[in-house]
């Protein structure tokens, strides 16, 4: 099991960003428009942080992991029995892959397929 993807939703994007970028001897990219315009930093892993302001104006500040899967149609399907409410089924990013976001125990969650 890994994390593809640990996108990091808050207000202060340049603050986060400063903060990991000291903390972990790592840098962030310029905004990228596919993720919501994130500034991603890759780790060494190849697993990728995503930190971006909130998209809408009722979107809170949020930590979301997404996990990497090899059938995300599946795992939507799975997790969805299990009582996941969908919040975001899944989309394709071109060139990026498809992801899905779903909420289990008040808490929000994320696939990932490449």
């Amino acid at each position: 099991m890994k994390v593809h993807y640990l996108e990091i939703v808050s207000p202060d994007v340049e603050s986060v960003c400063k903060a990991y970028e000291l903390a972990q001897n790592i840098s962030f990219s310029g905004p990228d428009e596919m993720l919501g315009g994130a500034k991603t930093s890759i780790l060494s892993d190849g697993s990728i942080v995503g930190v971006r302001a909130p998209l809408r104006e009722n979107e809170t500040p949020v930590v979301r992991p997404y996990w990497l899967v090899d059938n995300i149609e599946k795992a939507v399907s799975d997790i969805e029995t299990q009582g996941a409410e969908i919040a975001v089924p899944p989309l394709d990013i071109p060139g990026k892959g498809k992801f899905a976001i779903y909420i289990l125990g008040s808490i929000e969650h994320g696939f990932w397929q490449i």
